[in-house]
């Protein structure tokens, strides 16, 4: 199956728009060398928690894509805003793809499936092929709950708002030096370690759980993505949403729906130790 799946993969086109992007982000993201300040690197910290952290791994990932929990639409709306500065497409497209990764993962229908190796899953899938290009029957069979809602559907058209407005806050109070650092840094960064999850994390790190695919606990990712590494775990459970089951598996984004849950914000808390497991869930579907 894997050199089946790698002449598929490498026998299709580059996509132009998304080689071109990461090829600029990661061209400009070289000024960090020639550019250091504490306050640049501030920018890039904060930056991704805020991005990675409360954006991709909260408000796309355990809110939206799972509902692992229940917030009000506000709350809904503004981390979603904010994973838009992710530059990882619209949320429409991402959530639609990671519910294809859990539906058919490791296999030729998994966006993008470890078996063609590390590259494919690193970068690969993102620059060659479709990538996160669906058409809208995908969009209206995978996100249906998000295409109903006029508000995700109006963040969706302009998720470049954000990202374009941070260029234009980072720049006024540090000048294009702190853009190189709070956007494009960043942006690069916050790709490789998100990407990471669909690499690393299928292939180093322990299978305490039988989940019928190739996912892995890493500690190393979850260290970088606030807790998403712990994947073996998640593909066990997916729609908890605490990923770390173990006192000593730290999860940041765990920490964070519980402190919304002391302001109120986090109701309907799903958790690993009453959810069905993945493999129940596949059966029954």
């Amino acid at each position: 199956m894997q050199n089946v799946l790698t002449f598929k993969r490498v026998s299709q086109t580059i996509n132009w728009r998304n080689a071109i992007m990461v090829t600029v982000f990661h061209i400009v993201a070289i000024g960090v060398f020639f550019t250091f300040s504490w306050q640049n690197f501030a920018a890039l910290v904060i930056g991704n928690w805020i991005v990675g952290s409360l954006g991709v791994g909260l408000g796309w990932h355990r809110l939206l894509t799972h509902r692992s929990f229940k917030a009000p639409k506000w709350l809904e709306y503004l981390l979603s805003s904010l994973a838009c500065m992710s530059m990882q497409d619209p949320p429409d497209k991402w959530i639609a793809t990671h519910r294809m990764h859990h539906a058919f993962t490791d296999t030729d229908k998994d966006p993008h499936s470890i078996r063609p190796g590390f590259w494919w899953a690193q970068i690969g899938w993102v620059v060659w092929g479709k990538a996160q290009d669906h058409d809208n029957a995908t969009l209206q069979k995978y996100v249906p709950d998000l295409m109903k809602d006029r508000g995700h559907v109006l963040i969706s058209n302009f998720y470049l708002v954000p990202i374009i407005l941070s260029i234009g806050v980072f720049f006024a109070i540090g000048g294009w030096s702190m853009v190189i650092w709070g956007v494009f840094a960043r942006v690069v960064y916050g790709w490789h370690t998100t990407w990471f999850v669909n690499s690393l994390s299928h292939m180093y790190g322990g299978r305490p759980h039988e989940t019928g695919d190739m996912s892995t606990n890493n500690w190393f990712v979850a260290i970088l993505t606030f807790g998403e590494g712990w994947h073996n775990n998640h593909h066990m459970w997916p729609t908890s949403a605490r990923h770390g089951t173990e006192w000593y598996q730290f999860d940041q984004n765990w920490i964070t729906i519980r402190l919304f849950e002391k302001l109120g914000w986090a109701k309907n808390i799903r958790l690993f130790n009453t959810e069905k497991p993945q493999i129940e869930l596949k059966q029954a579907a």
